[in-house]
């Protein structure tokens, strides 16, 4: 059995970089030991990986950021007051009391692109899975992958990376981190795109990139073309008719390594305050990494749940005191399709919970004032 733990161990570690088709350590993470799972942990956070993003409960002290220009679109006028999508929205009680006419529509209205390597996965597997969680989810939350589907939200995975610009290699927004801005869009820009109506970038390792100078800007430039009456919608040459809504992101947390200036936690705050103060909406990964169930912050978790001050994963020991199909359910790498937890996890409940962050956030786009019933 050591040798066997060994080998496991080994796999996970070697499996921790960002990569467009992960290698993946198991297909059946709700099965695995806490021993295995333990050691996954450790080794895995040895990766140069991280996740900015911050609370609003954690963040409440920080001011405006001097580069946070105001945008002057529509996109700025989306109703309600809240635009992060951390823990506090990632429960199945705030899922299910969503009004249904807003998921509804937003299944109905969105097509999504969206650009990852492997810890974007978590959202992905998580939104693949949920249709097959609880009687009626087929039909409440069905997905269909990159072809369009009556009913059905549309999500094209993997879907800008082609378009980069001559040699440069847009996979994610850490591999040549400018490069995302053009990419975008000429994607945008391709006639066989003009349905897309929804953007997503998701980071890879966070730490150290340019947020303030290169993210930020050119998030505001996008929506400033190509939001609600930007510069680039309309029926004119060169231009699309569709005006498409801008999803922000922070990293993955990383153990023992979150704060700091560059950091996943201080990349997070920046991103989180420019969403605040600009109304517009984040799937803040940070968060939902470094949140148990409870709502408890654990500042050296990784992007598996393991905290070495919490002393085992939580997110591992909840889904083993909790029961498959009535509190979490088994993410897949495509609708309908095989078993698979999200890159770098070893449990359900991380893609589980950004997958509920996703549907948050479209719900809210669907016009939502994101007060539950």
């Amino acid at each position: 059995m050591k040798a066997v733990y060994f080998f496991v161990a080994i796999m996970l570690m070697f499996s921790g970089a960002c990569t467009i088709d992960a290698v993946e350590d198991n297909t059946d993470g709700e099965e695995l030991t806490e021993d295995v799972n333990d050691n996954s942990d450790e080794e895995e956070n040895n990766d140069d990986q991280d996740d900015g993003s911050n609370e609003d409960e954690e963040n409440n002290e920080d001011e405006n950021d001097d580069s946070n220009d105001d945008i002057d679109d529509d996109n700025a006028s989306y109703v309600g007051n809240v635009f992060i999508a951390g823990h506090e929205v990632t429960k199945e009680s705030v899922l299910r009391r969503i009004p249904v006419e807003y998921i509804d529509k937003a299944r109905n209205s969105f097509r999504v692109a969206y650009q990852h390597t492997s810890h974007g996965t978590h959202v992905t597997r998580g939104v693949f899975g949920l249709p097959d969680y609880k009687s009626g989810d087929d039909v409440t939350f069905g997905v269909s992958l990159d072809t369009p589907v009556s009913g059905k939200l549309t999500i094209y995975d993997y879907a800008m990376q082609d378009y980069a610009p001559a040699g440069e290699k847009s996979v994610d927004l850490s591999e040549d981190e400018e490069s995302f801005l053009q990419t975008t869009r000429n994607f945008l820009d391709d006639p066989q795109n003009a349905d897309v109506n929804v953007i997503m970038w998701s980071w890879c390792d966070i730490s150290n990139h340019d947020v303030e100078g290169t993210y930020l800007p050119g998030m505001k430039q996008l929506i400033e073309e190509y939001g609600v009456g930007g510069s680039k919608i309309g029926t004119g040459e060169g231009q699309r008719e569709v005006p498409v809504h801008f999803i922000f992101m922070t990293g993955h947390a990383i153990e023992n390594n979150n704060i700091g200036e560059g950091r996943p936690k201080n990349q997070a705050d920046l991103i989180n305050e420019f969403c605040r103060e600009n109304n517009q909406f984040c799937l803040d990964y940070y968060s939902i990494d470094t949140h148990d169930m409870e709502g408890n912050y654990w500042e050296d978790a990784n992007d598996n749940g393991y905290s070495p001050k919490y002393g085992k994963n939580f997110y591992v020991e909840w889904q083993e005191n909790h029961t498959l199909g009535v509190d979490y359910w088994l993410n897949r790498k495509e609708p309908g399709g095989i078993e698979l937890t999200g890159s770098h996890n070893t449990q359900h409940i991380t893609a589980n919970r950004k997958a509920m962050a996703f549907w948050w956030i479209l719900a809210r786009l669907a016009g939502w004032d994101g007060e539950l019933e």
